[in-house]
């Protein structure tokens, strides 16, 4: 049973940038006929928008007993407490506040977070940084399968 789920998708602005990339492509071709300014055109364009899919399709998901984020997949007994982080303490943890062995998934561009402890005495990592939409509820689906 899923209790949650987020994809961490990339704004618009991110979007109209991978469109540009493809026109900057395309003025490179110019002087080589209109067939490489299509084709840059195209192959631009698609890289850019590969290059924004990849990065905005990371996911949070609580599932099966397990915190995933991204690549990680952490059992909710070996989390502790969670810390909903509104905009400033997301900042903070993500800059100065930071512990290099910590787990971050973050998007610079989602101004809320959750920080939550690993409690794993074999785990060397202090806490997982998720950067979601809706900490709150991500919170609470994490208590509800820890309970």
């Amino acid at each position: 049973m899923q209790s949650y789920e987020e994809r961490l998708t990339a704004p618009a602005s991110w979007w109209a940038a991978a469109v540009a990339a493809g026109l900057f492509c395309a003025l490179t071709a110019a002087p080589f006929g209109i067939l490489a300014v299509l084709g840059a055109l195209i192959a631009g364009g698609a890289l850019g928008a590969a290059a924004v899919s990849a990065y905005g399709s990371a996911r949070i998901r609580v599932v099966a007993g397990s915190l995933v984020a991204g690549d990680a997949r952490i059992p909710v007994e070996a989390l502790g407490e969670a810390e909903v982080l509104d905009r400033t303490e997301a900042a903070a943890w993500r800059t100065h506040k930071a512990d290099p062995r910590a787990f971050m998934l973050l998007r610079s561009y989602i101004p809320t977070a959750l920080r939550v402890e690993v409690t794993d005495p074999a785990d060397p990592t202090p806490y997982v940084y998720l950067s979601t939409r809706n900490p709150e509820g991500l919170a609470a689906a994490l208590a509800a399968v820890r309970s």
